[in-house]
């Protein structure tokens, strides 16, 4: 799966505080990303957050890549 930083990923379980959106800060082994509701940051493992991820926008991807 094809996530990089910027993306805004949609889940399929919702944040606790009922957020279901997550902008990705960092890629790699591990996801940092950032709640779209409430602005938590949190780490989790990348075979987690693909199992869980039901859409991905990519309109946020930063366009400096060519």
């Amino acid at each position: 799966m094809d996530i990089r930083k910027g993306d805004v990923l949609t889940m399929k379980k919702k944040h606790p505080c009922g957020a279901d959106r997550m902008l990705v800060l960092r890629s790699g082994m591990d996801f940092k990303l950032r709640c779209c509701g409430c602005g938590r940051e949190f780490m989790i493992p990348r075979s987690k957050a693909e199992k869980n991820v039901r859409a991905v926008d990519i309109s946020g991807r930063e366009q400096s890549e060519n």
